[in-house]
Protein backbone atom coordinates (compact mmCIF):
# COMPACT_ATOMS: atom_id res chain seq x y z
CA UNK A 1 0.00 0.00 0.00
CA UNK A 2 1.41 3.38 -1.08
CA UNK A 3 0.69 6.07 1.47
CA UNK A 4 1.23 10.30 2.00
CA UNK A 5 1.12 12.31 4.79
CA UNK A 6 0.49 15.96 4.25
CA UNK A 7 -0.81 19.46 5.87
CA UNK A 8 -4.26 20.36 5.24
CA UNK A 9 -4.29 23.05 3.05
CA UNK A 10 -7.04 25.49 1.87
CA UNK A 11 -7.59 24.77 -2.26
CA UNK A 12 -4.18 23.62 -2.53
CA UNK A 13 -2.17 23.50 -6.13
CA UNK A 14 -2.38 20.36 -8.75
CA UNK A 15 0.67 19.03 -6.98
CA UNK A 16 -1.32 18.58 -3.92
CA UNK A 17 -3.83 16.61 -5.49
CA UNK A 18 -0.86 14.49 -7.49
CA UNK A 19 0.20 13.41 -4.24
CA UNK A 20 -3.48 12.44 -2.97
CA UNK A 21 -3.66 10.38 -6.60
CA UNK A 22 -0.14 8.80 -6.46
CA UNK A 23 -1.33 7.26 -2.98
CA UNK A 24 -3.99 4.15 -1.63
CA UNK A 25 -3.97 6.33 1.70
CA UNK A 26 -3.48 9.99 2.23
CA UNK A 27 -2.68 11.29 5.42
CA UNK A 28 -3.70 14.38 7.11
CA UNK A 29 -2.27 15.91 9.77
CA UNK A 30 -4.97 17.15 12.21
CA UNK A 31 -2.75 17.90 15.23
CA UNK A 32 0.36 19.59 13.50
CA UNK A 33 0.85 22.96 15.01
CA UNK A 34 -0.75 25.88 13.04
CA UNK A 35 1.61 28.04 10.98
CA UNK A 36 0.97 31.85 9.91
CA UNK A 37 1.59 32.93 6.45
CA UNK A 38 1.46 29.42 5.22
CA UNK A 39 -0.90 27.58 2.75
CA UNK A 40 -3.30 26.27 5.54
CA UNK A 41 -5.92 29.19 5.37
CA UNK A 42 -4.90 30.88 1.92
CA UNK A 43 -4.02 30.59 -1.72
CA UNK A 44 -3.62 32.27 -4.53
CA UNK A 45 -6.05 33.28 -7.41
CA UNK A 46 -5.73 34.90 -10.71
CA UNK A 47 -6.96 37.97 -11.07
CA UNK A 48 -6.51 40.40 -13.87
CA UNK A 49 -4.12 38.37 -14.91
CA UNK A 50 -1.96 38.98 -11.70
CA UNK A 51 -1.58 36.03 -8.68
CA UNK A 52 -3.30 37.56 -5.57
CA UNK A 53 -4.16 35.60 -2.14
CA UNK A 54 -7.28 34.46 -0.99
CA UNK A 55 -7.19 34.34 2.73
CA UNK A 56 -10.13 32.54 4.84
CA UNK A 57 -10.07 34.55 8.40
CA UNK A 58 -9.77 32.83 11.48
CA UNK A 59 -10.99 32.80 15.09
CA UNK A 60 -7.70 35.37 17.26
CA UNK A 61 -6.07 32.69 18.86
CA UNK A 62 -2.98 31.01 20.34
CA UNK A 63 -0.63 31.07 17.62
CA UNK A 64 0.68 27.79 19.64
CA UNK A 65 -3.00 25.78 19.16
CA UNK A 66 -2.76 22.19 16.69
CA UNK A 67 -5.05 23.21 13.54
CA UNK A 68 -7.84 20.94 14.93
CA UNK A 69 -7.97 23.37 17.57
CA UNK A 70 -8.46 26.30 15.48
CA UNK A 71 -12.00 27.79 14.70
CA UNK A 72 -13.19 30.02 10.96
CA UNK A 73 -13.85 33.55 12.38
CA UNK A 74 -16.89 34.40 14.19
CA UNK A 75 -17.95 36.49 11.07
CA UNK A 76 -16.93 33.99 8.64
CA UNK A 77 -20.88 34.09 6.84
CA UNK A 78 -20.30 37.30 5.91
CA UNK A 79 -16.47 36.82 4.58
CA UNK A 80 -17.55 33.82 3.16
CA UNK A 81 -20.00 36.38 0.91
CA UNK A 82 -16.73 38.46 0.29
CA UNK A 83 -14.64 35.39 -0.18
CA UNK A 84 -17.14 33.97 -3.15
CA UNK A 85 -17.68 37.57 -4.72
CA UNK A 86 -13.39 37.71 -5.15
CA UNK A 87 -13.60 34.19 -7.26
CA UNK A 88 -16.55 35.23 -9.29
CA UNK A 89 -15.28 38.88 -10.28
CA UNK A 90 -12.00 36.83 -11.27
CA UNK A 91 -13.27 33.55 -13.04
CA UNK A 92 -16.75 34.98 -14.20
CA UNK A 93 -14.88 34.99 -18.34
CA UNK A 94 -13.42 31.51 -17.22
CA UNK A 95 -14.67 28.68 -19.94
CA UNK A 96 -15.34 26.27 -16.81
CA UNK A 97 -16.72 28.78 -14.15
CA UNK A 98 -20.75 27.23 -14.59
CA UNK A 99 -20.00 24.02 -13.31
CA UNK A 100 -17.13 25.14 -10.88
CA UNK A 101 -18.32 28.12 -8.62
CA UNK A 102 -21.38 26.19 -7.47
CA UNK A 103 -19.33 23.36 -6.45
CA UNK A 104 -17.11 26.16 -4.61
CA UNK A 105 -19.93 27.59 -3.18
CA UNK A 106 -20.95 23.89 -1.35
CA UNK A 107 -17.53 24.40 -0.08
CA UNK A 108 -17.05 27.23 1.24
CA UNK A 109 -20.54 27.83 2.62
CA UNK A 110 -20.13 24.53 4.51
CA UNK A 111 -21.08 24.88 8.30
CA UNK A 112 -18.04 23.56 9.41
CA UNK A 113 -16.93 26.35 12.00
CA UNK A 114 -13.67 24.02 12.87
CA UNK A 115 -10.67 24.76 10.58
CA UNK A 116 -9.44 21.56 10.14
CA UNK A 117 -12.56 19.81 9.27
CA UNK A 118 -13.51 22.77 7.08
CA UNK A 119 -10.27 21.78 5.15
CA UNK A 120 -10.87 18.22 5.19
CA UNK A 121 -14.26 18.73 3.62
CA UNK A 122 -12.93 20.66 1.03
CA UNK A 123 -10.69 18.23 -0.04
CA UNK A 124 -12.78 15.14 -0.04
CA UNK A 125 -15.44 17.38 -2.19
CA UNK A 126 -13.20 18.44 -4.95
CA UNK A 127 -11.37 14.92 -4.93
CA UNK A 128 -14.66 13.43 -5.57
CA UNK A 129 -15.35 16.21 -8.42
CA UNK A 130 -12.30 15.20 -10.50
CA UNK A 131 -12.94 11.47 -10.05
CA UNK A 132 -10.12 10.55 -7.17
CA UNK A 133 -11.29 7.72 -4.94
CA UNK A 134 -7.67 7.98 -2.73
CA UNK A 135 -8.85 6.75 0.84
CA UNK A 136 -8.17 9.21 3.59
CA UNK A 137 -7.33 9.25 6.99
CA UNK A 138 -6.96 12.20 9.83
CA UNK A 139 -3.29 11.80 11.85
CA UNK A 140 -4.73 11.92 15.18
CA UNK A 141 -6.86 8.15 14.50
CA UNK A 142 -4.26 6.80 13.70
CA UNK A 143 -2.44 5.09 16.93
CA UNK A 144 1.09 6.02 17.56
CA UNK A 145 3.15 7.90 19.73
CA UNK A 146 2.19 11.38 18.43
CA UNK A 147 5.11 13.02 20.25
CA UNK A 148 7.87 12.08 17.72
CA UNK A 149 8.77 14.80 15.46
CA UNK A 150 9.99 14.43 11.54
CA UNK A 151 11.04 11.35 9.91
CA UNK A 152 10.23 9.33 13.03
CA UNK A 153 6.72 10.42 13.09
CA UNK A 154 6.42 9.45 9.59
CA UNK A 155 7.94 5.81 9.45
CA UNK A 156 5.51 5.00 12.81
CA UNK A 157 2.28 5.76 10.75
CA UNK A 158 3.39 3.99 7.50
CA UNK A 159 4.18 1.36 10.26
CA UNK A 160 0.72 2.13 12.05
CA UNK A 161 -1.11 1.50 8.61
CA UNK A 162 0.67 -1.20 6.85
CA UNK A 163 2.46 1.09 4.14
CA UNK A 164 5.33 -0.20 1.85
CA UNK A 165 5.36 2.44 -0.22
CA UNK A 166 5.62 5.92 1.60
CA UNK A 167 5.77 8.71 -1.44
CA UNK A 168 6.62 12.72 -0.28
CA UNK A 169 6.93 15.98 -2.33
CA UNK A 170 10.14 16.27 -3.87
CA UNK A 171 10.83 19.01 -1.43
CA UNK A 172 11.75 16.82 1.29
CA UNK A 173 14.75 14.84 -0.07
CA UNK A 174 16.84 16.52 2.45
CA UNK A 175 14.82 15.69 5.37
CA UNK A 176 14.15 12.39 5.02
CA UNK A 177 16.55 8.97 4.36
CA UNK A 178 15.52 6.25 1.70
CA UNK A 179 17.99 3.74 3.91
CA UNK A 180 16.19 4.40 7.06
CA UNK A 181 13.06 4.04 5.50
CA UNK A 182 14.29 0.72 3.79
CA UNK A 183 15.71 -0.49 7.35
CA UNK A 184 12.43 0.42 8.72
CA UNK A 185 10.89 -2.23 5.39
CA UNK A 186 9.41 0.87 3.51
CA UNK A 187 10.35 2.18 0.07
CA UNK A 188 10.47 5.56 -0.28
CA UNK A 189 10.02 7.88 -3.33
CA UNK A 190 9.59 11.59 -4.06
CA UNK A 191 7.28 13.32 -6.33
CA UNK A 192 7.71 15.28 -9.00
CA UNK A 193 5.31 17.04 -10.63
CA UNK A 194 5.72 17.73 -14.45
CA UNK A 195 4.88 21.06 -16.25
CA UNK A 196 1.56 21.69 -16.72
CA UNK A 197 0.69 24.79 -18.51
CA UNK A 198 -3.14 25.41 -19.68
CA UNK A 199 -4.92 29.03 -21.44
CA UNK A 200 -6.23 31.31 -18.69
CA UNK A 201 -7.61 34.29 -19.30
CA UNK A 202 -5.27 35.50 -21.96
CA UNK A 203 -1.41 37.14 -20.99
CA UNK A 204 1.59 35.32 -19.54
CA UNK A 205 0.67 32.01 -17.86
CA UNK A 206 0.65 32.22 -13.96
CA UNK A 207 2.09 28.65 -12.56
CA UNK A 208 1.38 26.92 -9.12
CA UNK A 209 -1.99 28.59 -8.27
CA UNK A 210 -5.11 27.19 -6.24
CA UNK A 211 -6.86 24.24 -7.93
CA UNK A 212 -9.45 26.62 -8.47
CA UNK A 213 -7.79 28.01 -10.99
CA UNK A 214 -7.31 24.67 -12.66
CA UNK A 215 -10.81 23.76 -11.95
CA UNK A 216 -12.28 26.91 -13.93
CA UNK A 217 -9.40 26.92 -16.85
CA UNK A 218 -10.22 22.91 -17.74
CA UNK A 219 -12.41 20.08 -17.86
CA UNK A 220 -12.59 17.93 -14.71
CA UNK A 221 -12.02 14.97 -16.83
CA UNK A 222 -8.66 17.14 -18.07
CA UNK A 223 -7.95 18.30 -14.25
CA UNK A 224 -7.75 14.28 -13.23
CA UNK A 225 -5.32 13.92 -16.47
CA UNK A 226 -3.63 16.41 -15.03
CA UNK A 227 -3.19 14.33 -11.30
CA UNK A 228 -1.38 11.65 -12.87
CA UNK A 229 1.30 14.35 -15.01
CA UNK A 230 4.19 13.67 -12.54
CA UNK A 231 7.35 11.47 -11.67
CA UNK A 232 8.26 9.68 -9.22
CA UNK A 233 12.30 9.18 -7.86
Amino acid sequence: MRTAIMQPYIFPYIGYFQLINAVDQFVVYDNIQFTKKGWINRNRILVNGKDEYLSFPLKKDSDYLMVNERCLADNFKAESIKILRKIGGAYRKAPYFDAVFPLLESIINAEKPNLFYYIFNSLKVICNYIGIDTSFLISSSINIDHTERAQDKVISICKAIGTIKYINPIGGEKLYSKEVFKANEIELGFIRSDNIVYPQLGGEFVPGLSIIDVLMFNSKEKVKLYTNVYTII
